[in-house]
């Protein structure tokens, strides 16, 4: 597998997040759902990545700058057959040391608190990620999760 930076351009990301972005508000009520869209992802202070095995696209996820050292965490996605087989451990390992390399010094994220999350939320607890209040521009939400983690030695 390996990870690229993707522009966004393509027919494949632009679907696969489009269903990314059905899949959350089947689940989440549309003012609890924190997807980005292609234009949001597109930010300047936002970095995409894919995830590809050969040519298949299986996952996804993004690194937002929020400025003073804090960056958020964003559309992490696995494709569904391929999940549980290592490909968002893979990516996450990934944007946390893009992170760290960034200067980043604390990274941050928002998920879903439906029992649907519940695999997400314990992947990021495994690579260190606590519970905390909501960030940035984020209010308490009971459909949402927020976790955080400090990047020691960022720089």
């Amino acid at each position: 597998m390996r990870i690229v930076v993707d522009d966004l351009s393509g027919p494949e990301i632009a679907e696969f997040l489009a269903e990314h972005v059905r899949e959350m508000r089947s689940i989440t009520p549309p003012e609890s759902t924190h997807a980005l869209d292609l234009d949001g992802l597109r930010r300047p202070e936002v970095t995409f990545w894919s995830v590809l095995d050969g040519p298949e696209l299986v996952g996804c996820g993004a690194l937002k700058q929020l400025g003073g050292g804090h960056a958020e965490l964003k559309s992490m996605r696995t494709s569904a057959r391929r999940k549980r087989s290592g490909v968002a451990s893979l990516l996450l390992a990934h944007i946390i040391a893009q992170a760290r390399a960034r200067g980043c010094t604390r990274l941050s994220l928002e998920t879903g608190s439906a029992e649907f999350f519940r695999p997400a939320r314990e992947l990021y607890r495994k690579f260190g990620f606590e519970e905390c209040g909501p960030f940035g521009e984020y209010r308490p939400d009971p459909h949402s999760t927020f976790m955080t983690r400090r990047l020691e030695g960022a720089g």
